[in-house]
């Protein structure tokens, strides 16, 4: 036997609620009732409802006031509410619907009336929890495919590399590659894709693929990004972009060749002195038909470490860490041995709390 649907009563008025009771009853649902705002919402916590039916005109606590509070909750602005009020003026139906609300029935109320919208408010929010249910799964395999892209350190041992990536969302917009050049030379990809939708994502999944083809040996890591961005100009849609740092370690050598695409600057951390940037701008990637990166070519030791990450690691709410400050975050993981340096990294900012936007770091250590 199917479960009833739920309604909450919210009324301070009893008779009202007496008589929503019996037609509610008698039309198969399972009827819950508060006689204030507050009783309501302590209603709502204890057991989410299918819907609501909400006074506007209540002492203390308004019905408007009830519905703003539930409506800013994550967990209570999917509950369909439909306001009951006297106040049949269109300006008090605007502010009702305005905060959430679904409808607005003016007493005295109509039974059949009541009955329709309720079924026909509850019908739609069917098909939208199947609708998000479905996109959901969905995203959920753009996830598993996006992380089945990524390459990991025990993948290619040869590269001493450690990751931490973070998408807030199921499809994210970071990316990262490394590939093996060989002689000794590897290559470390590190981008970020505007947005954090499935464009986004269908984006990473070509860039791999691009990054594949034009990570030669032969190039330079300069030459590598202005081969993508000619192929990304034919792909990408006038709202996305990407940023992108892609560094060529020769451990044989002891060089790094590193080309920034208006990404922000990676970080050494040398093993006997003190950390500081790569500074170098460069153009976005996507966008411009001709790019000018910020090229780098800078000895290393064995023991120095290389840091490549996204800007989700240092912005939150808009506001970036000074540059000094993050070299001593930096600095502090330092210590940690390298396939918990990364993850080191981002617990120095975050702590236990949760980025807003993807967080992406990336330690190579020489």
């Amino acid at each position: 036997m199917p479960t009833k649907q739920r309604i909450l009563v919210v009324d301070d008025e009893p008779v009202n609620i007496l008589v929503l009771q019996g037609l509610l009853k008698s039309a198969g649902f399972d009827v819950v009732s508060a006689n204030s705002g507050e009783e309501a919402r302590e209603s709502v916590d204890r057991q989410p409802p299918d819907l609501i039916l909400l006074d506007i005109m209540m002492p203390g606590e308004s019905g408007l006031e009830t519905c703003r509070i539930l409506q800013e909750n994550p967990a209570t602005s999917g509950i369909p509410v439909i306001f009951l009020s006297c106040l049949d003026r269109v300006d008090n139906k605007i502010e009702g619907l305005s905060l959430g609300a679904v409808d607005y029935i003016a007493k005295p109320f109509h039974g059949p009336e009541v009955l329709a919208r309720i079924r026909s408010h509850l019908g739609f929010s069917r098909k939208r929890e199947r609708i998000i249910e479905s996109q959901s799964q969905r995203l959920g395999q753009v996830k598993q495919a996006q992380r089945a892209m990524l390459v990991g350190p025990e993948e290619l041992p040869q590269a001493n590399f450690s990751v931490a990536y973070i998408p807030t969302q199921e499809a994210g917009g970071d990316f990262y590659d490394v590939v093996d050049l060989g002689e000794g030379r590897i290559g470390y990809l590190v981008a970020d894709v505007s947005g954090h939708d499935l464009g986004a994502s269908f984006l990473t999944s070509s860039l791999k693929a691009l990054f594949r083809q034009n990570a030669r040996p032969e190039y330079s890591a300069a030459q590598t990004l202005r081969q993508i961005n000619e192929v990304l100009r034919g792909i990408t849609l006038p709202e996305k972009f990407l940023t992108a740092a892609y560094a060529v370690l020769d451990r044989a050598r002891g060089m790094l060749d590193i080309a920034l695409a208006g990404h922000p600057a990676p970080v050494i951390l040398p093993a006997d002195d003190a950390p500081f940037f790569l500074q170098g701008e460069g153009d976005i990637m996507g966008v411009f038909s001709e790019i000018e990166l910020g090229e780098l070519e800078l000895p290393v030791s064995a023991g120095d470490r290389l840091v490549l990450y996204t800007d989700g690691l240092v912005e939150s709410k808009g506001v970036s860490l000074a540059q000094e400050n993050l070299l001593k975050l930096f600095s502090s993981g330092r210590s940690l041995p390298l396939k918990e340096a990364a993850e080191g990294i981002v617990a120095e900012i975050y702590g236990f709390s949760i980025p807003e936007d993807d967080v992406l770091v990336l330690t190579v250590e020489v």
